[in-house]
């Protein structure tokens, strides 16, 4: 299951697209709009929910092959939850989940935006290696009416699952690209990446909603087109709100976790109401960091991410990549236990398909890790040894977790210029860029050990370090060992699959007004 709670794009206007799926019809997509509040151009947006579920059709309470519930939040920061230190954002219900199971404090994203992230998510694998990371700085699905997206040659977790017998769903934010050659292909539809039934946004929260016109040439008209569509929204979801606007100390952005907790608490209560809790495998995280850019001023819109360094869109920086874990199975894992241990988003795919019976394919490389017995306490040790971070197709980051001594180190070689300089972020360009004149490379690499110093504060030296050469050579033997498995893919993010192709864009409009339905004979209402 996902749940989102989201921070528009760079660029972001206030409409989403609602799409729907139902086993044995035809695709359907509705679109629709979701308001922000805001005078800068990044807004807090009101929650989006995102729910994928995992069942075995033929027995449900059954604990041999249990139910897979995986929740997954946008943009949430490493601080923004109860359960991982903050103290003026209510989440009894995602805290709960924390004390009943098991809470990963180094999980880390396989990137520090959403599309690439997400793809490595459903596949296990570095995005990389699927073509779903970018040369450029469009590092995300940047059209609805695009070709790009996540290959149909990848193998999801849930195609593994389905095969095995599972009821398998999604419901929210999607993200991983839509049409190949026409309107009507959906080559990219969740549908075809192993669910069974799909209601949610296949896009994200950026303004797509022009069947004949692109967007990008009518930018001029955004300004009052944003505000009307807002002022609609906000009418329609202010009745909805009303429970949790201004109940928190953090503006919309605040008001909008404890909503999500609120509407994960609900999941959780259904879940117990059928006897299922027991029987339930329950996975919660979010797809990176929080956006450090989003501000109003000096008023933060977007996500704290604790006491870590940087945030979305930054390649190597905990900030970015190191996101809030929790893994739920009773009589299974032990709870209330904390895992200190590197974890990937990675790891979900060999570990859910460990306990639904299936094997991970075994024609291309698998980059996750089945963490089961971690999390279970039968062993001390994450299986991972080095993990790599990039930002799109560039390696701005290496970390080593020496697992004979207790060292995590991580070696930076390159890092984002902070604008304006001193600051924690790209405030100027309104996200980090990965590479050129913005970015500062480092011969040799920055080094830390994150088991001292997880605040990245302290860089260390040859004359600091006694083993920094040796831990530097040791890395970078790890990263041509990487490369050696690195095999060239068409690239899904460039262009031109990241273009606005007019014959791809889907039928929609500015909600409550217009929308679409492939189930009905006429596309526009």
């Amino acid at each position: 299951m996902f749940f989102s709670e989201n921070v528009p794009e760079e660029g972001a206007d206030p409409q989403q697209s609602l799409g729907r799926q139902f086993p044995g019809r035809a695709p359907t997509m509705r679109e629709g709009g979701r308001g922000n509040s805001g005078s800068s151009s990044y807004r807090c947006s009101l929650a989006v929910l995102l729910v994928s579920f995992l069942f075995p059709r033929t027995c449900g309470r059954d604990a041999s092959r249990p139910n897979i519930l995986l929740i997954m939040a946008d943009d949430l920061g490493y601080g923004d939850l109860g359960c991982f230190g903050n103290d003026t954002i209510r989440t009894p219900n995602i805290d709960q989940l924390a004390k009943e199971g098991v809470k990963l404090t180094q999980h880390i994203a396989a990137a520090s935006l959403c599309t690439p992230s997400r793809a490595a998510f459903l596949t296990g694998r570095y995005p990389i290696r699927s073509g779903m990371a970018a040369t450029t700085e469009r590092r995300v699905i940047a059209r609805a009416g695009g070709t790009g997206g996540l290959p149909t040659n990848e193998t999801t977790f849930a195609k593994l699952l389905q095969k095995q017998g599972y009821a398998t769903g999604l419901i929210g934010k999607w993200h991983q690209g839509l049409n190949c050659e026409s309107r009507n292909d959906h080559c990219h539809h969740p549908l075809n990446h192993g669910f069974d039934y799909f209601y949610g946004n296949p896009y994200t929260l950026v303004n797509e909603c022009h069947s004949n016109k692109n967007p990008e040439l009518t930018s001029k008209f955004q300004p009052s087109y944003s505000f009307y569509a807002q002022i609609i929204a906000l009418l329609v979801f202010t009745l909805l709100l009303e429970m949790f606007r201004g109940t928190s100390s953090h503006g919309l952005y605040g008001d909008n976790i404890e909503e999500m907790d609120w509407m994960i608490g609900k999941i959780l209560a259904a879940i117990d109401k059928e006897g299922l809790r027991n029987s339930t495998f329950t996975y919660f995280a979010s797809d990176n960091g929080g956006i450090l850019e989003a501000r109003d001023g000096n008023v933060q819109l977007g996500g704290w991410n604790g006491i870590y360094k940087g945030g979305k869109g930054m390649g190597g920086w905990e900030g970015g990549i190191r996101v809030p874990g929790i893994v739920r199975w009773p009589g299974f894992v032990p709870v209330n236990m904390v895992i200190d241990e590197p974890t990937s988003l990675m790891d979900i795919y060999p570990t859910v398909a460990y306990l639904a019976g299936a094997s991970v394919p075994q024609d291309r490389v698998t980059d996750g890790k089945n963490q089961l017995a971690l999390l279970q306490g039968a062993t001390q040790h994450s299986e991972h040894e080095f993990m790599f971070h990039y930002c799109g197709t560039h390696l701005h980051g290496v970390r080593w977790h020496q697992k004979e001594s207790g060292a995590l180190w991580k070696a930076h070689y390159v890092t984002p210029n902070f604008t304006p300089e001193g600051a924690g972020a790209c405030y100027g360009t309104r996200m980090c860029p990965c590479s050129g004149e913005s970015v500062t490379h480092h011969n040799p690499p920055v080094l830390y050990d994150l088991s001292r110093d997880p605040s990245e504060a302290n860089p260390l030296s040859p004359s600091s370090e006694p083993l920094f050469n040796t831990i530097v050579s040791q890395i970078e033997r790890a990263v041509e060992e990487h490369r050696k498995t690195l095999t060239p893919v068409p690239n899904q993010l460039d262009l031109p699959s990241n273009q606005w192709d007019p014959w791809l864009q889907p039928c929609c409009g500015i909600f409550p007004f217009c929308w679409c339905d492939r189930e009905s004979s006429n596309d526009d209402h």
